[in-house]
Formats: C-alpha cells, sequence, structure tokens
C-alpha cells in the first residue's frame, strides 16, 4: 500500500485528501497517517495541510540541456520508490526489492519456480554473489549502482530467447541517449555490453529454463555503474559510470536517480519487447539498434573456435547475428553463442 499511495501522491500535483487515500485504498485514516509518516522517514518531503490534504513537494536539481528532471533528483531508493514510478503494464510488475541478497538472477529463478509472474522485477542495493558472461564474479557494493533482474514467462520458441539480450541491451540504450542527453556517447558493443565514449557502463546475463521445446522461464539480469567508484586495475581504463560520463557531459557534479532510471528502462524495454513479439524477430529494431552499435564499420576480431578471423562488422541480421565482412568481400554471420567479438576497449 505504501507504494501504491506515493505513487498517487506523485502523480497527484494537488493536495490529495486523507478521507480520499481512506476510500481508494480501502483502508482506515490512521493507516493512511501510518504510512505518510512512514515515507517522511525515508527522506520524502510530504506537506500536510489541514482540511486539505497530503502533497508531495518537488525535488528538484539544475538538469542540463536534454536530460530529463525525474532522473536526476534527489534520490530514496526502495522498492517503494521504483514501483511509484513505473508507467507500465507489466514490465517491473510486481517489484522485489532486497537491501542485499546474492544474485537477483538466482533471486528470480526461485520466484519463477514459485509462480511469480512474467514481467517480475527483482532488484537490490547490493548482491554477494552477483555474476557475468562465462561466470566472472560481478562486484556489486551497496548504494552505487543498478542491479536488476527481469523475470520472463514468454510463448515463443527456445530459438528465440537469445535475442532477448539485443532487446533489453536497446532499451537501455535509448533510455541512456534519449533520456539522459547523452546523445551520441552511447552506444552498443555487441552484443551484450553498453558503452560510454567506448567504456563499459553496463553488463547483461540472460538465463532460460526449457523443458523439451518449451521455455518455462527467461531471467535477464543487468548491472550498470552509476555511482562514481575505483574498479579494479584490470577494468579501470575500460569502465565508466553513469555519473562520470553525466558529470564530464556538463561540466558539473550530477547524481543519477536510480528508481527513476530503473522505472525508464521498463518502460522502455516494455515498449521493444512488443515490438519484438510481433515478428519473434528484431527486424523492428533493427535500424535503431545499427545506429547504436559501435562495432558497425569497425574492424572486429572474431575468436572462432575454428580459427580466429578478422573482418569489418556491418551490423545485425533479423535474428540478431553480427555481420562480417571478410576482406575478400565475402561475408559471414557471427552467432553470439558460439564466439567472441574484440572491436572497442582497446583491442582492435
Amino acid at each position: 500500500m505504501k507504494a501504491r499511495i506515493l505513487a498517487l501522491l506523485r502523480e497527484t500535483k494537488t493536495y490529495v485528501s486523507g478521507q480520499q487515500l481512506s476510500e481508494t485504498f480501502g483502508v482506515s485514516r490512521t493507516a493512511v497517517w501510518k504510512v505518510i509518516k512512514q515515507l517522511e522517514q525515508e527522506g520524502y518531503p510530504i506537506e500536510a495541510v489541514p482540511k486539505k490534504g497530503y502533497r508531495l513537494l518537488e525535488q528538484t536539481t539544475d538538469v542540463p540541456p536534454g536530460a530529463e528532471s525525474d532522473l536526476l533528483a534527489p534520490e530514496i531508493y526502495t522498492g517503494s520508490d521504483i514501483y511509484s514510478r513505473l508507467r507500465t503494464e507489466w514490465a517491473g510488475r510486481p517489484v522485489h526489492f532486497y537491501a542485499c541478497t546474492g544474485s537477483t538472477n538466482v533471486e528470480a529463478k526461485r520466484l519463477a519456480e514459485e509462480g511469480a509472474p512474467h514481467g517480475t522485477l527483482v532488484t537490490a542495493d547490493m548482491q554477494t554473489a552477483g555474476r557475468g558472461r562465462r561466470g566472472r564474479s560481478w562486484d556489486s557494493p551497496s548504494g552505487t549502482n543498478i542491479y536488476f533482474t527481469i523475470l520472463l514467462k514468454p510463448e515463443f520458441a527456445p530459438d528465440k530467447a537469445s535475442m532477448l539480450t539485443l532487446v533489453i541491451a536497446h532499451a537501455i540504450a535509448r533510455v541512456l541517449r534519449d533520456r539522459l542527453g547523452l546523445a551520441d556517447a552511447v552506444g552498443i558493443k555487441w552484443p551484450n555490453d553498453i558503452v560510454i565514449h567506448g567504456k563499459k557502463v553496463c553488463g547483461i546475463l540472460t538465463e532460460m529454463s526449457v523443458e523439451q521445446d518449451y521455455i518455462q522461464h527467461v531471467v535477464i539480469g543487468v548491472g550498470i555503474n552509476v555511482r562514481r567508484q575505483t574498479f579494479p586495475a584490470e577494468l579501470a581504463e575500460r569502465a565508466i559510470t553513469l555519473d562520470e560520463a553525466f558529470t564530464e557531459a556538463c561540466g558539473k557534479e550530477v547524481l543519477v536517480n536510480r528508481s527513476s532510471l530503473l522505472a525508464e528502462i521498463m518502460q522502455a524495454f516494455e515498449e521493444d519487447y512488443a515490438q519484438f513479439t510481433e515478428t519473434c524477430s528484431l527486424e523492428r529494431l533493427m535500424p535503431s539498434y545499427n545506429a547504436l552499435l559501435v562495432n558497425r564499420d569497425r574492424e572486429v576480431c572474431v575468436l572462432d573456435p575454428a580459427g580466429e578471423y578478422r573482418g569489418t562488422a556491418e551490423g545485425i541480421t533479423p535474428m540478431g547475428e553480427l555481420i562480417v565482412r571478410l576482406p575478400d568481400g565475402s561475408r559471414r554471420t557471427v552467432y553470439a553463442g558460439e564466439v567472441s567479438v574484440r572491436g572497442v576497449y582497446g583491442y582492435v
């Protein structure tokens, strides 16, 4: 109920009476008052005026050109705050928020086995056992980054599921580009990294549970570097944070609101997922995805088990494969699950 009251206060620009809140949510005036007090204790500036009711005061900050004010508002990072900002029909609903968990992917799988619905969002302020691709560990300190997993229960064939990594990468990249005003700085390193100025800001790990030819569930885990931090030596030259990138872009210290950013990503993913499921391909997203692809028109080194080779990346196919033009003019398509491509972070 707290999240729903917060959402109503956030949506309503005028005062909302205690009686209205009581009737809307089917609880007593005392229960409403207790929720308001909890929200105030968490840091929300709520104005209470006799005979008028309650109003959530605007929390503003100076917003550089091209950025959305909500994405830079002072932050209170809780499940209630995330839920109150959602405008989706299903993506991110319900929200399971943890101050600390082992892995949001593992938790999402557990919830899936217990019957959690399509669209369930699992997020944490801290992970103790975060993982990246190929079993690599993912450093997940508290108060620093965004760690989330969205649970999906799609009805299409299992061989289409690998494209979901590209779908969510596209959604995240366009939120950073369009809503944070980072414009040409943001790109996608095929297939699953989001980069800013060629440095990694986001990683994605997609896992699937299949029974015969039926998808039981898919979990897509995402980690986004947000606050300024000290990276391990091997990553220091290849990683960046949103706060760092945004501050450099506008010339002053700026902090990104994690709750608002996560809600925007859910909205964008819901839109892109709808485009994807219409054809069960990336056909409708290809023009935008290719425009964001930092590998495009660049030399790449394909680490194929059959033998390493080099060529120029030209874009993706409707099935999400990378098209590579070889020196002799011929073309090969690269499937993400079979090979690695190196073309950013100083490799090629």
